[in-house]
């Protein structure tokens, strides 16, 4: 079939009728990335590239829950779980905003099912493999993950990995000005402290987290540790190669304490743990125990978090109460 020359065009001037009848097109930009992205961090070998600070985290134990809030982040949180203690007054309000996952770890599908996109935990064991919620289980869910670093696997923790966590994570969720801030202020409780004890002779001090047949104590590897020797002690266990471990009561003996600092949480009450130290016969000969030095911390102020300035102020009281 033969169409009607008239009909037909050029193909030159087809394309220029095509290209006059079109819509103009403009180029859309790229989109801005926020002040300060990519920000890219290792933390405890695992390295992660943030584009833009998480949207939807999830916290799992409470020292790392109080990171997030002293750092007003409490709009960015969609879950957290694990106190060990009350949290702090200053944050309470904050606190109740966020829904609570589980009473202790939630489960891999609990996690998952707050659609998260962070996920922080506080020890090693809110990363349970055998539990799916491995760091690298957690990864292929496309959730980026941290852990707090007083259980990265090398090193021992102290006052600056303290500064060092929170402007991380500063810097994860965009506020570094905010983390700064804390820092500085931080500083100042810690230096005066030191300022008030400058002169004095340690005291020795045995940890009592728990225990019977065996004393579980804070070793050498833990914030604990610091903590006791920027508030003027020496802890008899410092040798112990890790954050918390076991310890004989011979042993406790022969280091011969002469503060008992009790670690305070959980269902056993500090009256309770007093008693079985001064109920020992084996114990009756420990200077701490013949004259009732006892010192006493919650749990929480013990670990890598933003209580520990103000906790080593409060052990250094009790060590020393006339400085």
């Amino acid at each position: 079939m033969t169409w009607p020359r008239r009909a037909l065009l050029p193909a030159a001037a087809l394309v220029s009728l095509l290209a006059g009848c079109a819509a103009p097109t403009e180029q859309t930009p790229a989109a801005k990335a926020a002040p300060g992205f990519p920000y890219t961090v290792t933390n405890c070998g695992v390295k992660t590239t943030y584009q833009a600070p998480p949207k939807r985290a999830v916290t799992m134990n409470q020292h790392v829950t109080e990171v997030m809030l002293a750092l007003g982040l409490e709009k960015s949180l969609v879950g957290t779980a694990y106190l060990d203690d009350a949290i702090l007054p200053a944050y309470k309000k904050a606190y109740d905003t966020v829904p609570v996952l589980a009473k202790e770890y939630p489960s891999k599908e609990a996690v998952l099912a707050a659609n998260p996109d962070f996920v922080y935990g506080g020890y090693s064991t809110a990363f349970s493999a055998k539990d799916g919620r491995g760091r690298d289980d957690l990864k292929r869910a496309g959730i980026d993950t941290r852990l707090n670093t007083e259980y990265c696997p090398t090193g021992s923790p102290s006052v600056d990995d303290l500064y060092r966590e929170v402007r991380e994570i500063g810097r994860t969720f965009g506020v570094p000005d905010r983390a700064e801030t804390w820092i500085k202020q931080a500083r100042g409780t810690v230096s005066a402290t030191q300022k008030r004890l400058s002169g004095v002779e340690p005291v020795s001090v045995f940890v009592y987290d728990s225990g019977d047949k065996t004393a579980f104590t804070a070793g050498g590897k833990g914030i604990g540790n610091e903590l006791i020797t920027r508030a003027g002690g020496r802890n008899v266990f410092a040798d112990l190669d890790k954050a918390f471990g076991d310890a004989t009561w011979e042993q406790v003996v022969a280091r011969k304490p002469e503060v008992v600092v009790i670690y305070d949480y959980g269902s056993t009450t500090v009256e309770q743990k007093k008693q079985r130290l001064l109920d020992d016969p084996a114990l009756k000969d420990v200077p701490a125990i013949k004259n009732r030095r006892f010192a006493v911390l919650p749990l929480s102020d013990t670990v890598l978090g933003v209580r520990v300035p103000a906790a080593v102020n409060k052990l250094a009281t009790q060590l020393h109460p006339t400085r």
